[in-house]
């Protein structure tokens, strides 16, 4: 079930909200329990065999978490549990993400191994994610052990951010299961969050992604230099409307149950350096990785030059292979971990005219990004080699076609990749009157109905990050 689709919108999430604020209001261990529930069957309807892989999560890092804190109060060695908590999880993500994968690679090396099929639970990689969260930030004293297994499973599978984030450490959380409060405020705004979502996936992504898949599933000999980089510049728009969409539905959900859950997305494409790009971008996979491996390893507070690279290289290749199994995105974290070095030890972009600093970053996410959307190493080689214009040509009418059908969207995404929006509300604060305040709500609402009209007639509507 996805967030953009009929059935949520009109049927799970209406059915959702009444039953907590109306039969449950003011019974904190009933709405916590309701949530828990619909959260599983959230899960359960596109994966019913699935949940239990979700249960059995929930269970066994529950227990890890309870053995964590017994440890600490007796002044026991914690690296047991938490050695054993990692090497689970991982253990359970290899086995349904990267099994297939692995033993690819041994067949071409010359083994001869039977490959098994095995289907990808959805959202496998945020939810581990956070199951090892809960245990390590128990571990570090950042958040309370909780003794019923019922608050452990809400915090693991709560619907928001279940199959797309953002990733949710428990420590940002911890008080809020017991102790949020639930406000007509936060409903308000977080109503509003979610349709601003919602508008930036239906209306914005899903139209970048019909020239991007046009343009990234034509030969390589048919495939024109100019429609190349359209296909690119409107995978790179796509790919943050469709997630930056996501994280802002899971946030405005996540506030109308009183949860407050950080910031994903801060208009990454606005950044001059790639080091900043990564603040803005995945804020909560990169503060993951920053605080559970670049940290421990000792960050870049280290003796040698050496062992800062180190730590860079196992951070960046570690967050490749999270993305999925397959080389293209290997060579994707290891491509930001060679732009990371350029910039930090070479000095590329220091000094630079800010306009330069602004291009010359954002030309490299964007020659990243076709990695990342690439089927394999040899599809990004040929699709780069058609962006150089080596590629042999192609029809140059079909970049005017796909210019013409879709410029009224190509705007919009370049307006709102940066702070236009919040530029606007923030003015109209300053000048607030009744009559902006009916125009806000007018907005608000026609933005809802053209994306709920476009759902129901059933466009077009892919989502990038389902199975990661």
């Amino acid at each position: 079930m996805l967030f953009s689709s009929s059935i949520f919108l009109f049927l799970f999430l209406p059915l959702v909200l009444f039953l907590y604020y109306l039969p449950l209001r003011g019974w904190r261990e009933g709405q916590n329990l309701f949530l828990l529930l619909a959260s599983l069957a959230f899960y359960a309807w596109g994966e019913p065999w699935f949940v239990l892989v979700m249960m059995a999560s929930i269970l066994i890092n529950y227990a890890f978490g309870l053995w964590t804190a017994r440890n600490k109060r007796t002044g026991k060695s914690l690296f047991p549990p938490v050695a054993l908590a990692v090497a689970v999880n991982l253990s359970v993500l290899f086995v349904f993400k990267y099994l297939m994968f692995t033993l690819g690679i041994l067949n071409s090396l010359g083994a001869s191994l039977t490959l098994p099929v095995i289907r990808l639970p959805i959202g496998i990689s945020f939810f581990t994610f956070q199951a090892l969260s809960y245990v390590l930030d128990v571990a570090r004293g950042r958040g309370e052990v909780q003794r019923s297994p019922l608050k452990v499973g809400l915090y693991i599978s709560f619907f928001p951010q279940l199959i797309a984030g953002p990733i949710v450490k428990y420590e940002t959380v911890a008080q809020q299961i017991d102790c949020r409060k639930e406000s007509w405020a936060d409903v308000s705004s977080g109503c509003v969050r979610f349709l601003t979502g919602l508008g930036k996936k239906v209306l914005i992504a899903n139209q970048m992604a019909v020239v991007a898949d046009r343009a990234f599933g034509m030969e390589a000999g048919s495939l024109s230099a100019s429609f190349a980089w359209l296909g690119s510049l409107c995978y790179t728009m796509q790919i943050y409307y469709d997630f930056s969409g996501y994280s802002d539905m899971a946030i405005g959900l996540g506030r109308m149950f009183g949860f407050h859950f950080l910031e994903n997305f801060r208009y990454p494409y606005r950044s001059r350096s790639i080091t900043e790009f990564w603040r803005r971008w995945h804020i909560s996979l990169s503060t993951w990785f920053r605080d559970y491996v670049y940290f421990p390893l000792g960050g870049s507070r280290v003796d040698a030059p050496w062992k800062h690279l180190r730590n860079l290289f196992a951070v960046w290749l570690l967050t490749g292979i999270w993305h999925g199994a397959n080389w293209t995105f290997i060579a994707w974290g290891l491509l930001y971990f060679l732009l990371l070095v350029l910039e930090k030890y070479a000095h590329v972009g220091r000094g630079w005219p800010a306009a330069l600093q602004w291009l010359y970053t954002f030309s490299m996410v964007n020659f990243a990004w076709v990695l990342f959307r690439a089927g394999s190493l040899g599809a990004a080689g040929r699709y780069l080699r058609s962006m150089l214009g080596l590629g042999g040509g192609g029809d140059q009418g079909l970049t005017l076609l796909y210019l013409r059908e879709n410029w009224l969207v190509l705007l919009a995404a370049v307006l709102f990749a940066v702070p236009t929006a919040q530029w606007v509300r923030e003015r109209a604060e300053q000048r607030s009157s009744l009559a902006l305040d009916l125009g806000y709500a007018a907005v608000v609402l026609l933005l809802f109905a053209v994306a709920a009209s476009s759902i129901v007639k059933g466009t077009y509507n892919p989502f990038i990050y389902f199975n990661f």
